[in-house]
């Protein structure tokens, strides 16, 4: 109660005219809107916290954020208010109850502001409390009307105000957190029913002005930046472990290395599987020709071993050995003018894409064996073979992956360029869980001439968009279904019409435009799915749109567009899990 007198004293000090409807009545209001400034006050704090912890709610800062909120939103609030109302009642006591007041204090508690207040140690500090206004009312109907408004309708107010504290000092985050706030403020109002029913009228009159004023120093403080937020997710983290190469092992000088392996024939999709390449000395030096290569001792690429093998081409890994750099060459299988009119428009459309996520081309030369494409080379394994072996992606890694892939294909269609080959296993995840699109094989420009019906591809069933089934001409919105499809593998395992049986069935069923079964349907990206699915090209939104769409989810959620898209959601037995740790792999962009 001392500190009540206090704030009280304070606060008559502050503000306390001697006007109608009196001065300890504004000195009350004042009280309150002091006591307003806690809730504000901590909210900047827990803020100003998460500037550095962001989303991390482990064991000590969801105690000492709890702790915050309930010294700053319950406790002292309780004490301070219901502390004022009592000694408002000790001193309007006839017996001259220790009130904390001075004598000047007390001199002016009784003065008579009539009409309506009288004397203000009987309005404050007699009458009836909160409850028994509330559930036991003795009076007119009228005043009881008047009361009811005030002492639920104010703290109701308060409460909402307090909570807009609470959800912009946990701005870029989860919502959940701010209920170490508002929660305690409806305890505290729950425990001070029994302040004098006149007393609490002020108060809250006075508490709900700065309620509202202190959402603009919480606001100012500002949110955490997006570094903080991404760095203490540990699950990407763990992903990416798997992915870094393991230093050799030191060998005695005179041991001499074991025979290369031979390369291991892979189908069009898959990825490679052989072992980690040799380490490559300080000094460059030649680089010997693994078995089953054709490469001449004068070529440039010195080729390493085999990464991939498909119907259009062999993809390498090989070295530079002008600028020293290991690169990817994809060589043509048949060397005929249909495959290098293929070779040299993907060179073209390639060349002229500029974004951080698209395979970049470097070079297109002749070798000994055909036309190659030499394409910049990362580590990392396909969206297809994340999904297949360890689970869908969850709706965090998944809007990343949306964002990043349709601001990919976005600069490429600025340039005229079109994919129109787009599948889980054109899409790379690297070393740091970031997602890049490849194998632009069948891309086109859109001013490119048709290719004869022995070069026509139009990409895989599965995943094809209806119209290009049926022979149409592809567009924008024929990518955009595409990444669609592909988001939708990621997040439930299945292409979104199924599987069927062989190719040709997939590709009929595509051509007959069959509605779409397979969604996930209880993610939160299941709305912009739908749309993004649509049959009929012109319904389906943008990929600027989409990318919007999908950013701001993000947003809300608390994520930045930016980071790693490898967390998954498992939904296999968990002895039918693959391990975590496996065997790092390389793959061409």
């Amino acid at each position: 109660m001392g500190l009540a007198s206090a704030l009280l004293s304070f606060a008559h000090g502050l503000f306390g005219p001697g006007i109608w409807p009196g001065d300890w009545v504004w000195a009350t209001s004042t009280a309150g809107a002091l006591v307003a400034l806690l809730p504000a006050l901590g909210a900047m704090i827990v803020a100003i916290i998460r500037k550095g912890t962001g989303n991390r709610y482990d064991v000590v800062t969801l105690s000492i954020f709890g702790g915050i909120g309930v010294v700053a939103v319950f406790l002292l609030p309780w004490l301070l208010a219901t502390g004022a109302s009592q000694v408002y009642q000790e001193a309007a006591s006839p017996k001259g109850g220790d009130s904390g007041f001075s004598s000047s204090d007390l001199s002016t508690f009784n003065t008579d502001y009539s009409p309506l207040v009288g004397k203000q140690s009987a309005y404050l500090g007699q009458g009836q409390n909160v409850y028994e206004v509330l559930f036991y009312p003795n009076g007119m109907q009228l005043s009881y009307i008047f009361y009811l408004i005030l002492l639920v309708g104010l703290p109701a107010l308060s409460l909402l105000f307090v909570m807009l504290q609470a959800r912009t000092a946990f701005r870029r985050g989860p919502k959940w957190p701010s209920r170490f706030f508002w929660i305690p403020f409806v305890l505290m109002v729950l425990a001070s029913v029994g302040m004098g029913a006149n007393t609490a009228v002020h108060f809250w009159l006075g508490f709900l002005p700065l309620s509202v004023l202190g959402l603009i120093p919480v606001a100012l403080v500002g949110p955490p930046p997006w570094s903080v937020i991404n760095r203490p997710d540990p699950q990407p983290r763990q992903k990416i472990e798997p992915y870094r190469p393991e230093p050799p092992a030191p060998k005695p000088q005179q041991q001499l290395p074991p025979p290369p392996a031979p390369p291991k024939q892979y189908p069009a999709t898959a990825l490679a599987q052989a072992p980690e390449p040799p380490a490559l000395a300080a000094v460059p030096g030649p680089v010997p020709a693994p078995p089953g290569s054709r490469n001449s001792g004068g070529s440039r690429y010195k080729r390493v071993r085999r990464l991939g093998h498909g119907g259009f081409g062999t993809v390498w890994e090989a070295v530079d050995t002008q600028l020293n750099r290991t690169v990817a060459l994809k060589i043509a299988h048949a060397p005929d003018r249909d495959t290098e009119e293929r070779m040299q428009r993907e060179a073209r459309a390639l060349a002229v894409v500029n974004h951080p996520n698209c395979v970049k081309v470097y070079d297109l030369v002749e070798e000994p064996d055909g036309l190659a494409l030499v394409m910049e080379y990362l580590e990392g394994r396909s969206l297809a073979e994340i999904v297949d072996s360890q689970g869908p992606l969850d709706d965090i890694a998944a809007g990343r992956l949306w964002s990043t892939m349709a601001g990919a294909l976005a600069a490429a269609h600025e340039k005229g360029v079109l994919h129109r080959d787009l599948k889980p296993s054109n899409i790379i995840l690297d070393r740091n869980g970031l997602a890049h699109l490849i194998d632009f094989g069948i891309a086109r420009s859109q001013g490119d001439s048709k290719m004869t019906a022995t070069g026509m591809m139009i990409g895989t069933p599965d995943f094809v968009a209806p119209e290009q089934a049926m022979g149409a001409t592809a567009s924008p919105a024929s990518d955009a279904w595409q990444l669609a499809a592909t988001v939708s593998y990621a997040l439930s395992g299945q292409p979104p019409r199924g599987t069927r049986e062989t190719p040709m069935a997939a590709l009929m069923a595509a051509a007959r435009a069959e509605p779409v079964s397979k969604l996930p349907n209880r993610s939160a990206h299941a709305r912009i799915l739908i749309a993004s699915l649509d049959q009929e090209p012109r319904r389906r939104p943008t990929l600027t749109a989409v990318r919007r769409d999908v950013e701001g989810w993000l947003a809300r959620a608390g994520k930045s567009p930016d980071g790693p898209v490898t967390q998954i959601v498992p939904r296999r037995p968990p002895q039918q899990q693959q391990p975590q740790h496996q065997q790092p792999q390389r793959h061409p962009r």
